[in-house]
């Protein structure tokens, strides 16, 4: 058998997202069928696609020449979060813009489309809900126009589930709702801190409504802008491609399948910025990451 130690750099993320880290090559079901028939166990127990890992856990996999050949020593340029016939929700790095911009041609469109082709499933994608250059986090991807127009009226019509970390400037109170109106229309963010250090925390915030640039907006109100947002009152962050605000827990309602709960785990340089600036390390996020899981910001 194969073992591999869950680190912080993987906590919450599915273990079938985690299987993929592992095997970029493999055809979209291929880890999904060594989960169903046993191949890959989470601590030496049969566990679903599903299931959010954990630091500490061990994933284990039984040895195989296809899937020793499949086994890459190095992370996917894509790091896909979950994959059907219709959809990719895919971990969006900071600074990565969703298209192209005239002041950067990289872009998370262009880079999901050229790794579906390299893997040998080639297809267009159309991007379902947007994150701000700046953020990090999850988001959903469609296979095709008519998937994108899908999931586009559902999200429009119902929203999406999403719970989002900052780490910001100053200590807010234990727990808020900010509910400032934005561009004359009515919003709210929920807001709860998880942890601060002596001049910063990091909060885990729950947009109510979806107005453009919401949660950044909100929180320059409150006099606790996020790290690095230069746009809504912070200067950059010199060694971080964007700012400190990381779209981490998704919902998502799957047309026949139901909801699918997705955790994007935290960008490495993420965790720097914590113990930066929090004076905490992963053990501390992870602890109280639990806890925000459980009940959600604002809970």
């Amino acid at each position: 058998m194969l073992t591999f130690a869950i680190t912080h750099i993987d906590h919450c993320r599915r273990l079938e997202s985690f299987l993929r880290t592992l095997m970029p090559s493999a055809s979209p079901g291929y880890c999904r069928k060594l989960i169903k028939n046993g191949a890959a166990k989470l601590n030496a127990i049969a566990a679903t696609p599903d299931t959010l890992l954990a630091v500490n856990d061990r994933v284990t996999l039984k040895e195989s020449a296809a899937t020793a050949s499949l086994i890459s020593s190095t992370r996917p340029a894509l790091d896909l979060l979950y994959e059907d016939d219709l959809v990719a929700m895919v971990n969006k790095p900071a600074g990565l813009p969703m298209h192209r911009t005239a002041e950067q041609e990289a872009n998370l469109v262009d880079e999901g489309t050229a790794y579906m082709a390299w893997r040998g499933t080639p297809c267009k994608l159309y991007p379902v809900n947007r994150l701000d250059r700046g953020t990090s986090g999850a988001v959903i991807l469609a296979k095709s126009s008519s998937a994108a127009g899908m999931y586009g009226r559902h999200v429009k019509e119902t929203g999406l589930d999403k719970l989002y970390l900052a780490l910001v400037v100053g200590i807010p109170d234990e727990s808020g709702v900010i509910a400032e109106p934005l561009d004359d229309k009515e919003s709210e963010t929920r807001y709860t801190v998880l942890l601060h250090g002596e001049g910063n925390a990091l909060l885990a915030l729950t947009p109510i409504s979806g107005r453009m640039h919401q949660i950044r907006r909100h929180l320059e109100m409150i006099g606790h802008p996020v790290l690095g947002d230069k746009r809504y009152g912070m200067g950059e962050l010199s060694d971080y491609d964007g700012f400190a605000l990381h779209s981490f827990r998704t919902v998502v309602v799957r047309p026949e399948a139901g909801p699918l709960t997705v955790c994007a785990p935290l960008p490495d340089g993420f965790w720097g910025l914590a113990q930066r600036y929090l004076g905490q390390g992963p053990e501390a996020v992870i602890a109280r990451l639990g806890a925000c899981l459980a009940g959600g910001a604002g809970a």
